[in-house]
Parts: C-alpha cells; structure tokens; sequence
C-alpha cells in the first residue's frame, strides 16, 4: 500500500475481532516502531535525539493471539528483532483494568506497550529530554499506526491510563514508564 493511502485510511479503531495475526504481521508492526533501519549505523525506523533510543517496547499477547507465539508478555529487542519472554500468561484484562476499564484492550489480540527510559535522554538533554521522548514516542506510535493500516489491521493510541497500575500489570521496574498502550487486531 502506498504510504499516502495508509496516511488517508488510517483510523482510531476500538472494536477488533479476536482472530490472531500472523508472526510477520507482528514482527514488521514492530519493526516500524523500534527496528533498525541500517545495522552498521545502528539508526532506528523513528528519529531519536542524539540517536539516546529512549523507548521500550512490550508486547501483550492473549491464548492464540500471534501464531506460534504462547501467551505472555515479551520484550521486542531492536538489535536482534526478537521477542524475549518477560512474563507468561495473558494479562489483557488486567492491562485493560489499568486502563479504566477500556474493554477494547482485552478485546484486541494484542497489546503493544511503549514505555520510557527517560534517563537515556535527560542524561544528554537535562530536562529538556523529556519533551525529546515525548516527540519519539508520537513518531513510533504513527509508524505503528500506519504499518498496521498498510497490513489491513487496526490500532489505536490510548494514553488514557494508570501509570504505575500498567508498570505492575507488565511487571517493570521503575526506570520504565509506560506512554502508550497500542491493542492491534482485525478491525471488527
């Protein structure tokens, strides 16, 4: 699909289907938002200031959700593009609880989280990072927006939620602070 297409299709969805995605349909969504775009000079599908990489990703996976992938939540590795399992068990409910209660998030086969790692950015910018990972994570989070449009998914970005509630839920340590909850699926 042409990127102007995606741009004019692209939709806020809150009703998905539970039918699963495909590992490829995961693996390029999140390729979009953290992948690495050229290995010898480490550069990333979305700019970074000062190249500081900020954000986390972490998938939200239900029973069948992905093909071949079990329940639980994982940790997508730019370096590698690799899931790593972090926790097993699917935590959909839970993370749609931490999220006042928005339903769609259980609903979605998926759940991408973008967290922060501020202090990789603040360290280069003083507080003044912040605002630079505020501006990373609006870009990934467009990128997956527009890749699960080109891949005839859907998605939205929900910042509507608890805090600490989604670090529990995800079982983080505190350096990592959740900005986006992204749940992925077939548009219902």
């Amino acid at each position: 699909m042409p990127l102007e297409e995606a741009v004019a299709r692209r939709r806020s969805i809150r009703d998905f289907t539970p039918e699963p995605i495909s590992q490829l349909q995961l693996s390029q969504i999140l390729w979009a938002g953290q992948g690495i775009i050229n290995s010898s000079l480490r550069l990333r599908a979305v700019p970074s200031a000062g190249a500081t990489y900020p954000l986390e990703i972490f998938v939200v996976c239900g029973r069948n959700s992905v093909d071949k992938i079990g329940d639980g939540i994982y940790h997508y590795s730019p370096a590698n593009h690799s899931l790593t399992l972090h926790q097993r068990g699917d935590v959909r409910l839970e993370l749609a609880r931490a999220a006042l209660n928005q339903e769609f998030i259980h609903q979605a086969p998926i759940d991408i989280i973008i967290c922060a790692v501020y202090q990789r950015t603040t360290l280069s910018y003083g507080s003044r990072g912040e605002r630079y990972v505020h501006m990373e994570v609006g870009h990934a989070g467009q990128n997956i927006y527009l890749q699960a449009t080109a891949l005839g998914l859907a998605t939205v970005a929900i910042g509507a939620f608890d805090d600490e509630q989604v670090r529990r839920v995800l079982r983080l340590d505190k350096q990592y602070k959740p900005l986006y909850i992204m749940p992925v699926g077939r548009s219902a």
